[in-house]
């Protein structure tokens, strides 16, 4: 249980960590560095099916190395599977393409980043179905960056505007 050091109030339970969820990953490395980054930061992930790679839990231990222990690995046969099982959740599409800076949006606890596809991006139904869309500034000239480190970029600040980080002074397990 995590809890404030100085006025912690105990009468509720801690709320829910910010999750991540892979929605149809192309590439098993970047699946893997996810994996690992989700385990290292405390937060749960969801991978979503249709994968373009074998996906399992031999592959979860294969690409992630000994993190795939550490991590809460959820595996969804595909985007209505994924909704039923996360139904409640808000959820927050990260894009390239949208107006939203993640610095100008409030993260709450127990909200799911969702992270499309390395070359195909999120589907329309996936973006429809997102509370918010928020993107990473980059400079002029960029496209993109890599699923894994834009993950890493929008898991900490939400983490951080949450105060949910791992080994935060202000916390304890």
């Amino acid at each position: 249980m995590i809890s404030r050091v100085q006025g912690a109030d105990f009468s509720s339970p801690p709320a829910a960590p910010v999750a991540l969820a892979m929605i149809a990953p192309d590439m098993a490395p970047n699946v893997g560095a996810t994996i690992r980054l989700a385990a290292c930061l405390g937060a749960p992930i969801h991978i979503v099916e249709p994968c373009g790679f074998p996906f399992g839990p031999r592959a979860w231990r294969r690409q992630a190395m000994d993190y795939a222990a550490m991590a809460e690995i959820a595996h969804h046969r595909g985007w209505q599977a994924f909704l039923t099982a996360t139904a409640g959740a808000r959820l927050i599409a990260l894009s390239a393409r949208a107006a939203v800076p993640i610095w100008h949006h409030a993260f709450a606890p127990g909200d799911i980043l969702l992270l499309g596809s390395e070359t195909a991006g999120l589907a329309p139904e996936v973006q429809a179905a997102a509370a918010a869309r928020v993107a990473i500034p980059l400079v002029p000239g960029a496209r993109s960056l890599n699923v894994a480190q834009a993950a890493a970029i929008a898991l900490a600040e939400a983490q951080r505007q949450t105060q949910k980080l791992p080994n935060d002074p202000l916390y304890v397990e």
